[in-house]
């Protein structure tokens, strides 16, 4: 016999057509894809504003973190990469734009790039999202240097980034991973310096034996202190790391106790070195930097190239991953200036200036094209192996023209650039919740004029990789830098 239960569903069932019962199971299911997508779009937006609220780091910050994705295909993957997109399209409250995390949008033929990819409709809204909240970041697991470590449904193989350029993949010793590894220190070192002590060369590009030779003898002083730093960290317990050892997150830790060292397991981070100014080295070797002509293109790739393969051959013979690294100089680039001053007093087009140009940047205030600049920089990217990122700076409101967006985007991806991201104005009256592009002090939205305000706007700017809500929270010399950036002209 049939329970009541049993025989009340057996009547229903009988009861309804074919139809009706269709037209049910098709309701039950879009009310509960709905409710589902709801969901998850308020546990992106939660992770969003705990990001930006949760004063955990060094007791007064909040934790710097990026978050790179876009090549889950599953339903849940997308599900998820989507509402997180359309959280930080949205804003924190009342539309303020989130500092953190970082979005990075991994860029992959045949997952994302093109029309007829599963991921590419997630691609299109990135480039949305990021004209207007300038994240998300993309990087681009195409370039050689990239896809070279790439292995097809095995998301350890996707290179990754963190924050302003941060770059963790190869491992001396086999474990070509980006879980459970970090960068465990690097030190920068000032071309500047280097190029004013051999400007007197005429004849450097024939003759620059003295130079490199230099080069050679601070860069085996500096990978000497980073291992000496080394030695120290490896005298550390796991119970002095807690979280990120006493919860197994570092490849390996999850076998050691307490009381163990860690001299074996951060074997597996990277020892970075990182260089400042080398806009500013090449005007003081030859009188032009690499953005003005091929000759200090070519010794400017030269200089790096030469960085790079001595690195190269220190991790082999220390075994160790001493990588190089495209400084993002957030303090050096003015401290380093300074100093250069007062031993060398101001020389045109290299100290003259409160700042040097990060790492292997053309300068901001150069004049130059979107393509261009994307083309002189993209060969540096595959020399920095322990990090790299170039940035191109546009005018105007970029989602009003998502198509010259996605042109430098892609024109980034076929260059062989590693990591790239659009500069844009993002401004916000804070009173009436606008954003967008505030000219002058005259809300366009409200009509508020912030000279006769208490509160002034809030112009958001990228600095070295990060957002920063006001111009007042940068150095002396980011200040300088970015009143002198200029505008890239059209692609070519």
């Amino acid at each position: 016999m049939l329970g009541n239960s049993e025989a009340i569903q057996s009547s229903f069932t009988t009861d309804l057509s074919a139809s009706v019962v269709k037209e049910l199971h098709d309701f039950v299911y879009r009310e509960t894809v709905a409710d589902t997508d709801r969901k998850t779009y308020q546990a992106m937006e939660s992770l969003i504003h705990n990001l930006n609220t949760m004063h955990s780091r060094a007791g007064a910050q909040v934790p710097f973190s990026s978050i790179n994705f876009g090549t889950d295909i599953s339903i849940e993957g997308r599900l998820i990469s989507k509402n997180l997109l359309l959280a930080q399209e949205a804003g924190l409250g009342n539309g303020e734009t989130a500092i953190f995390p970082i979005l990075i949008f991994k860029v992959k033929e045949g997952v994302n790039y093109d029309s007829q990819d599963p991921n590419y409709d997630l691609f299109k809204l990135a480039m949305r999202v990021s004209s207007k909240r300038l994240f998300p970041n993309f990087s681009f697991l195409d370039s050689p240097f990239n896809f070279k470590y790439y292995r097809e449904n095995d998301p350890n193989s996707e290179v990754t980034y963190m924050g302003c350029r941060t770059r963790v993949i190869a491992d001396i010793n086999g474990n070509n991973t980006v879980n459970g590894r970090g960068n465990l220190s690097f030190t920068t070192i000032n071309l500047v310096r280097l190029g004013i002590k051999h400007s007197k060369n005429e004849n450097f590009i024939e003759n620059d034996v003295e130079f490199f030779n230099e080069l050679d003898e601070i860069t085996d002083d500096v990978i000497r202190q980073l291992i000496d730093r080394m030695k120290v960290q490896s005298t550390k317990k796991v119970k002095n790391f807690p979280f990120l050892m006493g919860q197994g997150i570092w490849s390996g830790s999850e076998e050691l106790g307490s009381e163990d060292s860690l001299e074996e397991v951060i074997k597996t981070g990277t020892l970075s070195i990182g260089f400042i100014g080398l806009a500013e080295c090449l005007v003081a070797l030859i009188g032009t930097h690499h953005g003005q002509n091929e000759a200090a293109r070519t010794l400017g790739l030269k200089i790096i190239r030469h960085l790079a393969d001595h690195l190269t051959q220190a991790s082999i013979e220390y075994k160790l991953n001493i990588t190089l690294l495209a400084t993002p100089a957030e303090g050096l680039s003015g401290r380093f200036t300074q100093l250069d001053k007062k031993i060398y007093g101001e020389i045109k087009g290299v100290t003259d200036r409160d700042y040097y140009t990060n790492s292997f940047h053309v300068p901001v205030y150069h004049p130059i094209s979107i393509y261009d600049k994307i083309h002189i920089e993209a060969p540096y990217h595959e020399l920095t192996n322990a990090g790299h990122i170039t940035y191109v700076e546009v005018d105007g409101d970029p989602s009003e023209n998502l198509e010259a967006f996605e042109m430098i985007i892609r024109t980034m991806k076929e260059a062989g650039i590693g990591y790239g991201s659009i500069n844009h104005p993002l401004d916000r009256d804070s009173d009436c919740g606008y954003n967008g592009i505030i000219k002058g002090s005259i809300c366009p939205q409200c009509g508020r004029n912030e000279d006769e305000s208490e509160f002034k706007f809030e112009r958001i700017r990228r600095i070295t990789g990060y957002l920063v809500g006001t111009l007042d929270r940068f150095n002396n010399a980011k200040r300088a830098e970015e009143k002198q950036r200029v505008k890239h002209s059209t692609l070519g």
